[in-house]
């Protein structure tokens, strides 16, 4: 968890870079900008929103050999080790972004690199170092008075509503290669920001793990449990693992399937298929870590809830009381009509 409402720009730098493949220039400031209460509060309100509003997902900086030939974990250490120097490290922090800005669909713009101090990030306040880009230019108005008229003024400029491209490194976690959060609005190049100019992979942490494994049992639910089982089952495999995830600080695998997998049978089946599939989710050897409450609460609401059929009924499953479900709710088979039905107990029925 991170909390932004007490940080402090200390320090703001801007460049202008453009793209190196079009022999487009760079610019680069000679000084940092001098900020006004009245821009301060604008720009935290600009790059920090993006981070608010979106899902944390952390990465790190990585590289094929070790971290430290990673040339802006390089940088960023020197500026942690030294804010004053935190200008003159920007410029090469923007350099190293106009030699990665070669694709033909990226755009110029302005990179801002800002110190920050009193962030705060797994409970701990720390400094970071924001680095963040502007694209996209938007028409507007201005409007100047000129003796008993008013003229207009065409303009183009940024959009303080969206950040086109943005990442916060925390002073956190060094060894592992720092916790980023990253945004991009604007994907033309997926690869252009995280891996050419950052060089970053996911970090692995409780809120990583928890995400993945429940991604996993998602998709063991779908692949397995439902042409194992019916659609009921699928619903309610997932209904027991959210709450499992929900109820406890610390997953155990043993623990985990023998409260959330009613058929004994599917136990080998759940463990065959993770050794089968577990690369592309990165729980080869995962079998206990702490739970992220946050990833679970995250994952509750993308997870599908409801039976869809195909007569244009659909039945609503209950996350917070699974019960319900395996009470009140049958399924048969109706020899004379030749379908499958649910039978659904109620004493009452609910007011809106």
């Amino acid at each position: 968890m991170i909390n932004l409402y007490s940080t402090q720009i200390e320090s703001l730098s801007i460049h202008r870079i453009g793209n190196k493949s079009r022999n487009e220039n760079i610019f680069l400031s000679d000084s940092p900008y001098a900020l006004n209460d009245e821009l301060t509060a604008l720009l935290k309100e600009y790059f920090f929103k993006p981070f608010r509003e979106k899902e944390e997902n952390y990465f790190q900086f990585s590289n094929e050999v070790d971290v430290e030939f990673n040339p802006l974990y390089k940088i960023v250490t020197e500026i942690f080790n030294n804010p004053s120097s935190a200008h003159e490290k920007s410029k090469r922090i923007a350099s190293l972004l106009y030699e990665q800005s070669q694709h033909p669909h990226i755009k110029s713009g302005e990179v801002y690199v800002t110190y920050l101090e009193n962030l705060t990030i797994d409970n701990e306040k720390t400094a970071a170092i924001g680095i963040f880009k502007s694209e996209l230019k938007y028409d507007f108005l201005q409007f100047e008075e000129k003796g008993s008229d008013i003229e207009l003024l065409h303009q183009q400029g940024v959009n303080l509503n969206k950040l086109d491209k943005g990442c916060l490194i925390f002073n956190h976690k060094k060894e592992e290669g720092y916790k980023i959060l990253s945004v991009d609005s604007n994907r033309y190049d997926t690869k252009y920001w995280l891996e050419h100019f950052l060089g970053v992979e996911a970090f692995e942490d409780e809120n990583f793990y928890t995400k993945k494994y429940m991604k996993f049992c998602q998709d063991f639910a779908k692949d397995v449990v439902l042409p194992a089982e019916d659609k009921k089952e699928e619903v309610m495999f997932m209904n027991r693992a959210v709450n499992h995830f929900a109820k406890n600080d610390t997953f155990e695998e043993s623990a985990f399937l023998n409260e959330v997998i009613d058929n004994p049978d599917l136990i080998p089946e759940f463990k065959h298929y993770k050794t089968e599939k577990a690369p592309k989710y990165h729980i080869e050897d995962l079998t206990e870590f702490p739970i992220a409450n946050t990833a679970v609460s995250a994952a509750r609401k993308k997870i599908k809830n409801t039976i869809n059929l195909d007569t244009n009924i659909q039945i609503k499953m209950d996350f917070i009381n699974p019960e319900s479900a395996e009470k009140f709710v049958e399924k048969g088979w109706d020899e004379e009509k030749q379908m499958y039905y649910y039978l659904v107990y109620f004493n009452k029925e609910q007011k809106d």
